[in-house]
């Protein structure tokens, strides 16, 4: 989405509230009468929704003075380093929206997880011989010389990609997750850029329902890495699964097929304590691109993976479980070991050395 994205009256109606906001009544009046738009002018403005204009209306380079405005905004696009005064922002907004306590915020945990990104900073021409920033930076909201949001963006020779989005309690009733999103847009118009990327999306998410509000909005099918349209009848299909594939939603409508056959991965369905399950409940037995195989997951040592139980004081190995050695890795065992090689595939092989698999019912000090 990008040059296609057309904003709703209720998306319209909020950059206008935050805009008279800024820029006051009184304002509004005097400049009416020391800087009177044309015509042409106050009649385009009327009758247009103008998203890159409406955007930059109540920044502060873009107001002709005087008179002063209500309120100085700018936004400034900084690399994605660490300052105390940001670190403040995620603290709040992890702590309240969130609901995180003090131990799990710190400003190690933001450095890592928002800062000093490994996307190189530069400037490159596009084919199309447009300059264009490419990296990783932080898209900062200045209210009154306070920093009371940041948008951390990954920009991308052909998109602005939405990586977080984090604000002050103090913005937070001026809708910020809308005007981010289409102040991002504006960004990806301006530059050049051909998409929007709205980031990871979980329908079941309540959190991340508002990124369906901008339209049109595609989605990666998991099995043949193609955008497919979120319409309705996409969105209905979501509603309806755990696991969705719309290249096989797609087969089995033209096949004709029963949609028994295209069961959700993930989800084990109920047992009629007839028959064994069907393969495509084990992940290893998918074919779902960045999962290994069943025979690569064979392979992989998982003996010293680090395990907790109700069952054991303490921690203890994998290699320790009594039948761990007697359980095998096939399509038809649904063991303890062959559970553990799905959470490891699906995590990757590379962290396993820092994964404490937890099989406790409760949590305890140990």
């Amino acid at each position: 989405m990008g040059y296609e994205f057309k904003p709703t009256k209720d998306q319209r109606q909020t950059v206008n509230r935050f805009n008279n906001y800024v820029i006051g009544p009184q304002y509004t009046h005097a400049a009416a009468r020391l800087h009177p738009r044309t015509r042409q002018e106050a009649r385009k403005r009327h009758n247009e929704f103008d998203l890159t204009d409406r955007i930059h209306e109540p920044e502060a380079q873009f107001l002709k003075t005087p008179p002063e405005p209500a309120h100085r905004f700018t936004v400034t696009l900084e690399p994605d380093e660490f300052t105390e005064e940001k670190y403040l922002i995620f603290e709040n907004y992890q702590r309240l929206v969130h609901k995180e306590g003090p131990d799990k915020i710190s400003r190690h945990g933001f450095k890592r997880f928002l800062c000093n990104s490994p996307l190189k900073r530069e400037t490159i021409y596009g084919s199309d011989g447009v300059q264009r920033l490419v990296g990783s930076y932080h898209q900062c909201y200045w209210l009154d010389g306070k920093l009371v949001a940041i948008g951390v963006l990954d920009l991308l020779p052909h998109a602005v990609s939405s990586v977080y989005f984090l604000y002050h309690e103090s913005f937070h009733s001026h809708n910020p997750g809308k005007l981010s999103a289409m102040r991002e847009i504006a960004l990806a118009r301006e530059g050049g850029y051909r998409w929007w990327y709205p980031g990871f999306y979980i329908h079941s998410c309540p959190k991340m329902k508002y990124k369906m509000d901008f339209k049109p909005q595609s989605v990666l099918d998991p099995e043949t890495l193609t955008w497919d349209l979120m319409d309705k009848e996409a969105l209905a299909v979501f509603d309806a699964k755990h696991y969705v594939s719309l290249s096989r939603e797609r087969q089995r409508k033209e096949s004709g097929d029963s949609p028994e056959i295209f069961e959700d991965h993930f989800i084990r369905p109920e047992s009629d304590g007839e028959g064994d399950e069907e393969e495509g409940d084990f992940m290893l037995g998918s074919s779902m691109p960045g999962i290994p195989s069943l025979e690569d997951m064979k392979q992989v040592d998982m003996d010293n993976l680090v395990l907790v139980s109700d069952a054991a004081p303490g921690y203890f190995l994998a290699s320790d479980l009594v039948s761990w050695e007697q359980q095998d890795l096939e399509l038809e065992s649904r063991t303890i070991k062959s559970m553990i090689a799905e959470l490891v595939a699906a995590m990757g092989t590379d962290v396993m050395d820092e994964i404490c698999v937890d099989f406790r019912r409760r949590t305890r000090v140990l």
